[in-house]
């Protein structure tokens, strides 16, 4: 049963994803791409986690955990960079 749903869950993520790196190649401008950048790591924590769900195992936890810690902080460092033209003031 949790097979299953897992199952149908990476696929509706995995379709998620695809619609994203669409957005990502044909967005109109750059803050276009950087939510679809940041909308692919949210799929990718999701995918981490249910494989996580799926194997039965906390170490993909911790795998999601990091990798949104570094997604959120790509995101405010590519807008900040858009805003002011540097990182690091």
């Amino acid at each position: 049963m949790i097979a299953t749903a897992c199952l149908i869950a990476v696929g509706v993520i995995s379709v998620s994803a695809l619609m994203n790196l669409y957005r990502l190649g044909t967005g109109p401008d750059v803050l276009d791409r950087i939510l679809a950048l940041d909308t692919l790591a949210v799929n990718a924590i999701g995918l981490i986690v249910v494989i996580g769900i799926w194997f039965d195992t906390s170490l993909y936890f911790e795998i999601a955990l990091l990798f949104a810690a570094v997604g959120f902080l790509s995101t405010v460092a590519f807008c900040k960079y858009l805003l002011r033209g540097n990182v690091i003031e």
